[in-house]
């Protein structure tokens, strides 16, 4: 119940609706949207360009192109249980979405847009590729010296999660406030 007229209706203080929390929103699902609309065109490109275990050096040897179809998650771990990563792929993009509605930092709208592109980057690739929906085998094709072979997406996540170390380390909070500082 309203008690003072120009008061908020519910005592709901979580969601930024200012100009400034907008663009927040806006940045993270921008972010997002780049991060998977490049990683599913770089996938497409190497279905097309390379054949499977076919191995293309760049740089001097420092960067490889190597196509791989990998149903396990990071480096390969995990191969029977596609499933059960795409239900997890699930829940972490149904994490992003429901953080955003708190975001108030640019930097944490940038990490968790890196980490939703990517997630939806490898989930279109588990719903939609062979060899059956929700089993799909991701498209990789990176690989560094001493590395195993990976793709866009998983380069998005890996920055998210060095993005979310850097943040929580200087103080800052996904509403944009820091630790310490009033």
């Amino acid at each position: 119940m309203q008690t003072t007229p120009g008061t908020p209706l519910s005592d709901d203080t979580t969601a930024d609706s200012s100009p400034a929390g907008s663009r927040k929103t806006t940045l993270w699902a921008a972010v997002a949207a780049v991060v998977c609309l490049v990683d599913q065109a770089t996938k497409w490109w190497a279905e097309r360009a390379l054949d499977d275990g076919q191995v293309v050096q760049l740089l001097g040897g420092w960067l490889r192109l190597r196509l791989v179809h990998n149903p396990g998650a990071a480096f390969s771990l995990g191969t029977g249980y596609t499933l059960v990563l795409t239900m997890v792929a699930l829940v972490v993009i149904a994490v992003c979405i429901k953080m955003a509605r708190r975001l108030g930092s640019r930097g944490w709208a940038v990490a968790l847009g890196l980490l939703l592109g990517g997630a939806l980057g490898n989930m279109t690739d588990r719903i939609f590729r062979n060899p059956s929906p929700f089993r799909g085998h991701v498209v990789d094709f990176l690989e560094l010296p001493n590395w195993p072979v990976f793709n866009l997406a998983d380069t998005a996540i890996c920055t998210a999660a060095a993005l979310f170390v850097v943040l929580s380390l200087r103080g800052v909070r996904l509403d944009g406030t820091i630790v310490g500082k009033p």
